[in-house]
This record gives C-alpha cells, sequence and structure tokens, in this order.
C-alpha cells in the first residue's frame, strides 16, 4: 500500500480539510446504509429518494473537489440512476437496489483506502456498466425472467463473497467525529482521576475531623467546602465521559446490510429487529463492538435460524427473527441478540467438544448445561460439518470472547432447543473510573471491578466440596470452582473452613470463578493507576487505587485471576 504524500489531498496544508471530507463521508455512507434498506421496503417513497440522491450529490462534490476521481465517478452515474427514480421514470426494483447496495460497498472501499493515503485505482467498470444499464432502461421489469433468475444466482455468490472480503469485514469508521484529539481527553480523564482521588481523601479526612469536633464554626465551613467539591468532581467526571460517549448506532447501522448480503448468501428469510440505537457508551468501547456483533449475527443465520423448508415444518413461520437491543443498567451497557431459531443442544455440543480434543470425558460428565453451552467460546470449536463464507472455521465466538474479555465485559448464554438462542453482553459504560468492591483477606485489603461481580454468596460447608482435588461451590444449578484468596496471595491458612467468610462470584468473558474472602469492606468509586516502571506488570494484578486514608491498594484483574487460577488447577490435576 503506496503512502501517497505527493497528492494534493493529502498534503499538510490539506489535512484538516481531508479530515472533514473523511468525517462527512463516513457520516454520508452510514445514513445511505439505512435509506437503502428502507428503500427496499419502499420504493417509491420519494422523500427517502431525495435524501439518498442528496448524500451522492454532496459525496460526488467534495470528492470531485480533492481529486478523488474514482468515487466520485461513482457517486455521479448513481445520482444519474437516483435521479429517474425520483422522477418516477423507472421503479427501485430487487435489481436496482442490489445495484445501489454493491455501490454503496464500493463506496466505502474506496473511503477506507482514502483514508489509508492509497490512491491506487480498483476495477470499478463492471459495476458502471451495471448503474448505466440500469439508468438508461426504459421501464422496471415486473416479472421474473431467466435472466433475473440468472443474475439472482450471481447475486447471491457475489454476496457470499463480500462476505469473505477482508475489507468489509471492517467496521465503516471508528467514530471521528470528536473534534478534540483523542490523547487530549485521555489526558483530560487521567485528571479528573486524579481530582477523585484526591476528593475521596479529603472526604475521609472531613470525616475524621468531624468525629473529634463537629461543634466549631471551621469544622462546619470545611464539612460545606468538602460536600461543594464532592458535588462539582462528580458534575465534572459525568461532564468528561459524556465527551467521549457516542451512540451504539454507529455500530448497529451496519448491521442491516450484513443481515441483507447474510440472507442472499444462505437463502434465509429473516426479520431484523433493531431496538436502542441511541444507547451511548465510552468511545473506545465502540470501536471494539463491531467484531464481536458481526460474529454473533452470522453464527444467529448460520446456526441459528433454520431454512424456511425447515421452519414450515417446525410449525413456525417461514421468516425468522433476530432482535438485537442495548439498553443502559446502572453503570453497564447490556446487548442481547435473540433468534428464534432451532438452539443449541447442549449435549450436541459437548460431543463435538469430545471428538475435537477440547475437554474429557470425565469433564463432560461433569458438565452443567450452561458449561456446555459456553464450550462454542472454545478455540477452533465448530459444529458447522462444511465451511462456508458465513461460518463454519470455528473462529467466530472465538473472537466475540476474546473482545469482550478485553473490554472486561460478561457473555452470558440463555438456549432452548427449537425456540431459540439469547446472548447477552454485559459491558462498563467506561473503563477509567470505576466501581470497585473492596474486600479484605489475612488483614489485606483488595478491590475488585464491581462489573466483574455477579453476585455475593454466603455458604455454609454443605455448598463445598471437592471434585478430583479441587474445591467447588454448588450455587443452585451450577458448579463453580472455588479460589482461596490466602493461597493467591501465599498466605496459606490451616483451615479450610469458609466459617464467617464471603465468596463473590466473579465472570469474565463466559467464566464463572468462585473467590472466598474473609470479609467485604462496602462499595468505592475508584481510579485505577498504573504500578509503575518499579513493579510493571503484575499477572492477575490490573493495577492500584488510593483509599481516602492514603492506604494503597491492589486492584484484581478479573480475567488475568482467572486464567491463572485454571492454569494451576492444570497443572495440579
Amino acid at each position: 500500500m503506496s503512502n501517497q504524500t505527493n497528492i494534493p489531498g493529502f498534503d499538510d496544508e490539506m489535512r484538516e480539510i481531508l479530515d472533514s471530507y473523511l468525517v462527512e463521508s463516513k457520516e454520508i455512507l452510514e445514513q445511505l446504509s439505512q435509506d437503502l434498506i428502507k428503500l427496499e421496503k419502499s420504493p417509491t417513497d420519494s422523500n427517502l429518494l431525495n435524501n439518498i440522491f442528496r448524500g451522492m450529490h454532496t459525496l460526488k462534490g467534495t470528492s470531485s473537489f480533492l481529486g478523488f476521481s474514482q468515487i466520485s465517478e461513482l457517486a455521479h452515474v448513481c445520482e444519474d440512476l437516483l435521479n429517474r427514480l425520483r422522477k418516477n421514470e423507472i421503479v427501485a426494483d430487487s435489481n436496482i437496489i442490489d445495484i445501489l447496495i454493491d455501490a454503496h460497498k464500493t463506496a466505502r472501499i474506496l473511503l477506507s483506502r482514502i483514508e489509508n493515503h492509497n490512491l491506487e485505482p480498483i476495477d470499478i467498470n463492471n459495476l458502471l456498466d451495471r448503474i448505466k444499464t440500469a439508468t438508461s432502461q426504459k421501464s422496471t421489469a415486473t416479472t421474473a425472467s431467466p435472466e433475473t433468475e440468472t443474475v439472482d444466482v450471481k447475486l447471491k455468490e457475489q454476496a457470499a463473497t463480500i462476505l469473505s472480503s477482508p475489507e468489509y469485514a471492517q467496521p465503516l469508521s471508528s467514530e471521528a467525529t470528536i473534534r478534540v484529539d483523542v490523547a487530549r481527553l485521555d489526558e483530560l480523564m487521567n485528571l479528573v482521576g486524579e481530582l477523585v482521588l484526591a476528593r475521596n481523601r479529603l472526604s475521609q479526612a472531613t470525616y475524621s475531623l468531624t468525629e473529634e469536633d463537629n461543634k466549631s464554626e471551621l469544622s462546619k465551613q470545611i464539612v460545606e467546602i468538602s460536600d461543594q467539591i464532592d458535588f462539582v468532581t462528580t458534575e465534572l467526571q459525568i461532564a468528561v465521559m459524556k465527551t467521549r460517549m457516542v451512540p451504539i448506532d454507529k455500530v448497529f447501522s451496519s448491521l442491516p446490510l450484513l443481515a441483507r448480503d447474510l440472507m442472499k448468501a444462505t437463502g434465509k428469510e429473516v426479520d431484523l429487529q433493531i431496538y436502542g440505537k441511541e444507547t451511548e457508551l465510552d468511545k473506545s468501547l465502540i470501536e471494539e463492538l463491531h467484531d464481536p456483533l458481526v460474529h454473533m449475527l452470522r453464527n444467529a443465520f448460520d446456526h441459528g435460524i433454520e431454512p424456511p423448508e425447515e421452519r414450515i415444518k417446525k410449525g413456525k413461520p417461514k421468516e425468522g427473527t433476530i432482535i438485537i437491543n442495548a439498553e443502559r443498567e446502572g453503570n453497564y451497557i447490556l446487548i442481547t441478540m435473540e433468534d428464534d431459531g432451532r438452539g443449541m443442544d447442549a449435549n450436541e455440543i459437548k460431543k463435538k467438544a469430545l471428538e475435537n480434543g477440547l475437554i474429557t470425558e470425565e469433564e463432560a460428565r461433569e458438565m452443567s448445561t450452561n458449561d456446555a453451552l459456553n464450550l462454542i467460546f472454545l478455540p477452533g470449536f465448530s459444529t458447522k460439518k462444511e465451511v462456508s463464507n458465513v461460518s463454519g472455521r470455528g473462529v467466530g465466538m472465538d473472537v466475540v470472547k476474546t473482545k469482550i474479555a478485553k473490554l472486561k465485559g460478561i457473555i452470558d448464554i440463555h438456549s432452548e432447543i427449537d425456540k431459540g438462542t439469547i446472548i447477552t453482553l454485559k459491558l462498563p459504560l467506561t473503563l477509567a473510573i470505576i466501581q470497585g468492591l473492596l474486600f479484605k483477606v489475612c488483614d489485606e485489603i483488595f478491590a475488585i471491578p464491581l462489573n466483574t461481580v455477579l453476585e455475593i454468596v454466603k455458604p455454609n460447608q454443605n455448598d463445598i466440596y471437592t471434585i478430583q482435588g479441587r474445591e467447588v461451590i454448588r450455587v443452585r444449578d451450577s458448579i463453580l470452582p472455588l479460589a482461596r484468596m490466602e493461597n493467591i496471595i501465599g498466605k496459606t491458612k490451616h483451615e479450610k473452613s469458609t466459617k464467617g467468610q464471603y465468596v463473590i462470584i466473579v465472570g469474565w468473558a463466559e467464566k464463572r470463578v468462585g473467590i472466598v474472602v474473609d470479609s467485604l469492606l462496602g462499595q468505592k468509586e475508584i481510579v485505577i493507576k498504573s504500578l509503575g516502571k518499579y513493579l510493571g506488570d503484575v499477572p492477575g494484578i490490573a493495577g492500584s487505587t488510593i483509599l481516602g486514608d492514603g492506604r494503597v491498594i491492589l486492584i484484581i484483574d478479573v480475567g488475568q485471576f482467572i486464567e491463572i487460577f485454571g492454569s494451576r488447577l492444570t497443572k495440579a490435576a
């Protein structure tokens, strides 16, 4: 890929103009992806056609100004076609919709290449000819012909090819409409973090002061000032976090076009319903969500939704349904993808995992239904007998697990045979300032991110037993491995009793573990700080934070903790 710095559009003097062009063009293409899907359902909607025409007209003009000839020419011929559609000279039948969507995808690829300073032309002549032919036709055919059927077959093949294209797999854009350098926002968030730590210390000092003297005028003034600083700090923290928040629609907007391609590639009929597009979360999280949602949608199409004839035999409507929803719950965001397909058979999944050598027969026998469903996240796991362009290589759901784990999120699966599957992602709104649960073990205080805590139980001795030398705990219908925190930090107790202790059930991606601790100290807002160059990275530790009384405590990295604990169990076995 060549970095064509000699092109005027890439000169330093044009950098600001180019950046504005990229932002505007990405927004146009994002809107076009939604409008074209609507046009397929309302082909004579004049307002919709006018909106699409204006988008293409703007794309043509700005691209031409900067000398991006291919994207300008493509938009120009599309503009001619859209003009005839606006005048009702032709109707937007399925063939024309296909052509416009292919033009949109090609414009998306061209824009991606421009963003990477690559203006080497690609072959778009065939697409241009198709657009010109559609534009010059006298009227839109209303009945299918052998030629139309041939085109449909080619389009189905083309859809599969596009789905496997690495360029198409990339998100249209990382959200770039924030006109402030992201590094500056990160710096601002770090400063707010320091302010939060100082506020916590001030609150603690004020509390100590009022315990000794709560009647003097000076003491009352300090309490008032502390309360005011507490309020302003909280408001400032919320305001800074909002500058980084963007609607999840930036990810969701690309899914209807993907679903349309998947329908053509698989021959399945699906009604994709998307809710909660306005839900906001941190920009850094938005950029990482595209791949997981794409793989989940592909999986729902290929493994979940049955072909029309199979659904009819089961007494279901021939058109399947996939519902995607995003909603905020406290300091977290929940994203669910639900389908009404064939569901997942836990026994079949265990059988496949055994065949692939991913689990042992003993592990399969002891495995709960929920644990069996989570096997789909193992690297290389697939129930697909044949590899297709949609799925079947055993990489899709592993990507989902890896990405969600990176975002400190939790995955939950619920599935019933012939009723469908629901996959839920639970993510923190931001990774900078978090709510933490403080606990004590052997007189040491630790914090654990609250978003990883599923529940806290005070177990009876009967709830804990040993399987193959490993302690486990029964929580309702689940059997979870048990980690004694004192063993992890190297302060082994002689007794294994849990009397007076608590078990914190934590989750990381699809994994669940119970952590035995001595006591709970409550919930605190914490700022994750680096351990510094001297200590560097400590396995299982995400960083440190400062309590209100000045003490420095360690914050558990739940993902690494579970991995380290799991490796210890493997070695012990």
